[in-house]
């Protein structure tokens, strides 16, 4: 027997856990998992769609996002190039292998160079697209992985976020019920971030540093359609 099989078997002994008691107490595990009670949702962000979108507008506004709304994706590559024009930035963006992203007519912008793949640090402005978003505090909810790589999160000065309306609600647990559904409980992604704003710092003299441990500036883009 292995030293890790002799420990719990020890444990098993200890808590009388063998036989018919071991499997009472799976049974009672597995049905806590599947039939795991609801928490308390507030009532602040249960709206309907455009109360909901005003909630999370202002709370977004409130730290240092903007955020603007367009109706299809189609309008979003037209949206990032005002953008860029509008920040003096260069017409240069990093996506990952998102199908939603790809499928937007960027060919319709020649002026505008993507970049595919993770981010090493020298991008100016990365594109992402949120897996939801929840009103009450203005925050994005992003997935790991080759469409959607973390270092976009991270690295670039200008971080763009694109959000469908159908994937904004108004509570956090909302989000994670529709993680879980979408994913499956055994192939959850391995990170998931939450963004509310630009990376800040106010560590020093308590003087509020934007970009002090990722992008300076946040901007979502709102997909209606």
């Amino acid at each position: 027997m292995s030293g890790r099989a002799e420990i719990l078997a020890g444990l098993k002994k200890s808590l009388a856990s063998t036989g018919e008691a071991e499997t009472a107490r799976e049974d009672a595990v597995a049905a806590r998992l599947k039939d795991a009670p609801a928490g308390i949702i507030p009532a602040r962000g249960q709206l309907p769609a455009d109360e909901l979108v005003a909630l999370f507008t202002r709370m977004a506004e409130s730290v240092q996002t903007s955020v603007e709304r367009v109706r299809s994706r189609d309008e979003a590559p037209a949206a990032i190039t005002r953008l860029l024009a509008q920040r003096n930035l260069p017409a240069v963006v990093r996506i990952g292998e998102d199908q939603d992203l790809a499928a937007m007519p960027w060919q319709a912008y020649p002026a505008l160079e993507v970049r595919h793949g993770p981010s090493d640090g020298k991008d100016a402005v990365a594109v992402s697209r949120a897996i939801g978003a929840i009103a009450e505090t203005g925050t994005l909810v992003l997935a790991s992985g080759a469409d959607n790589p973390t270092t976009l999160n991270f690295l670039p000065e200008l971080h763009i976020i694109v959000l469908s309306l159908k994937d904004l609600h108004g509570d956090m647990e909302t989000i994670w019920r529709n993680v879980r559904e979408t994913y499956g409980m055994a192939r959850m992604p391995r990170v998931v971030n939450m963004v509310t704003g630009p990376s800040r710092s106010a560590d020093i003299e308590q003087t509020l540093i934007l970009g002090a441990h990722g992008p300076r500036a946040l901007h979502v883009i709102i997909v209606e359609n």
